[in-house]
């Protein structure tokens, strides 16, 4: 019997948290039953980076490649989900102990999860990968990382230094995450990004079994 997937992605919906100086995301009903038309249809507006979404390198490497270049095994297959203790950044000597490994896909688990997603407003001083940290999931190879809110670099420090580190070296990053319901262990982990043609970055749904 296969164990039920679960999902880890947070819904998009008007007036949900942001980036700052980013669009907002609205969703609006323009053909509504209701009123009488003959079917619902929805326009939306939002940043590409907004709630669970990923990154392409085109997001801060200029000449990067774009999202829509993402090969399918990045995001699907195997993951580690590890817990992170500290609550100000990922800092290399919490990753250490877990040994990260070449090629795998590892989901960072931190009090975002269960603090950030609980307001529409924007939280700056969320856990954030310091840029040792990155360069740690850089040297050991990594392929793939996720983090559980909407920036893998942090409001105040390391913001663009940490994207560039991991974009930089060709590792694939999912944002916006919500973790609160996972376990650290393993999983399988299926991800894939909405394709928009030479995108810096696209809304995702993502799901852990």
């Amino acid at each position: 019997m296969p164990k039920k997937w679960i999902d880890i992605s947070v819904a998009l919906h008007s007036g949900m948290v942001h980036w700052p100086g980013d669009p907002a995301c609205s969703i609006e009903r323009m053909k509504n039953m209701d009123k009488g038309d003959v079917c619902n249809v929805s326009a939306m507006q939002m940043c590409a980076h907004v709630g669970t979404h990923m990154d392409g390198p085109v997001h801060f490497i200029k000449n990067g490649d774009g999202l829509d270049t993402l090969p399918f095994d990045a995001t699907i297959g195997p993951a580690r989900v590890i817990e992170i203790k500290d609550k100000e950044s990922v800092k290399p000597a919490e990753l250490i102990p877990h040994k990260l490994r070449r090629g795998e896909r590892i989901l960072l688990k931190t009090h975002n999860s269960t603090r950030c997603w609980k307001t529409n407003e924007f939280v700056k001083d969320f856990v954030y990968i310091s840029k040792e940290a990155a360069q740690h999931i850089v040297d050991r190879g990594v392929r793939t990382i996720g983090v559980d809110y909407l920036s893998v670099g942090g409001f105040f420090k390391d913001g663009v230094e940490t994207h560039n580190i991991l974009l930089g070296a060709k590792v694939w990053i999912i944002e916006g995450l919500n973790l609160s319901k996972i376990k650290p262990g393993k999983y399988e982990l299926l991800c894939l990004p909405v394709k928009v043609r030479d995108s810096d970055g696209a809304p995702a749904r993502a799901l852990l079994r």
